[in-house]
């Protein structure tokens, strides 16, 4: 088959054609098909495949060349699936790996959680052995208690940790989509950047209008991603670059004083 991949995509293109269900979708589909079936013979990254990635593609170009306006995002269509297919396998062992990861990083958090309640266990122990103090050590016990309770640092770091998790599981749904992840590994991504986005999120009342205006949007993103999954392809790609640009924007930290009257200097 590896000779004949132009002509075994331009007959599947044909067979469609007929039953007059061509569709970009589908185009993607017959390349990406053609193309893994045959690139599992060859060795990742050699030359071989190359070929094997602009044959597909041009199978595609001179089989479909004639419709006009829908041309680009058929031979868009085409290359994505090329890719694909090409990168199936390894996309296969990228999804196993981020099974483990998500193992792992449950483990961590229930390390974490026991540490936390083991903190707080001893921080209740202190506190009770002020209860036998005069009552300035009692007041002087408490508020050290709960200033190490109530830290700044450790607030904010939860905080950090849980928006770039969130960043960082939207980034994957962006890839997964990009390179061949099934829909349920893309709404996974989706949910799972909802879980940290949602531990990353302060209380209303300590937010400023425009940044939570800004959150509101991100929830409404959040939504409609997770709805147009089993919509077209490119409706959900352009669905998650929207949603990726919009975290972007909602987590970047805002420059200091000074950084910005040296950009209105310039």
């Amino acid at each position: 088959m590896p000779n004949n991949i132009k002509e075994q995509i331009q007959t599947d293109l044909q067979q469609v054609k007929e039953t007059g269900q061509l569709r970009t979708e589908r185009i993607r589909e017959i390349v990406k098909a053609a193309v893994s079936q045959v690139a599992s013979e060859f060795k990742a990254g050699s030359t071989e495949i190359r070929t094997l990635v602009k044959d597909a593609v041009s199978a595609v170009i001179e089989n479909l060349q004639d419709k006009g306006t829908e041309f680009q995002e058929d031979v868009t269509a085409s290359i994505e699936g090329a890719l694909e297919g090409v990168n199936n396998k390894r996309h296969m062992a990228i999804v196993e790996t981020q099974a483990e990861v998500k193992r792992l990083q449950a483990q961590l958090d229930s390390e974490e959680e026991q540490l936390q309640q083991e903190v707080d266990g001893i921080l209740v122990e202190i506190e009770e052995t002020g209860k036998e103090k005069t009552a300035d050590t009692k007041t002087v016990i408490e508020s050290a208690v709960n200033n190490v309770k109530n830290s700044e640092e450790v607030a904010l770091l939860k905080k950090r940790y849980a928006q770039l998790q969130a960043q960082l599981a939207i980034v994957r749904a962006n890839l997964a989509a990009r390179y061949g992840g099934r829909s349920e590994e893309v709404k996974d991504y989706l949910d799972e950047a909802k879980n940290w986005y949602e531990q990353a999120r302060p209380q209303a009342e300590a937010v400023a209008i425009q940044v939570e205006q800004k959150r509101s949007q991100l929830e409404n993103k959040l939504s409609e991603a997770g709805t147009t999954i089993a919509k077209k392809e490119r409706q959900v790609k352009q669905t998650l670059r929207e949603l990726l640009l919009a975290t972007a924007d909602l987590f970047k930290e805002k420059e200091p004083a000074e950084q910005q009257k040296d950009h209105v200097h310039k």
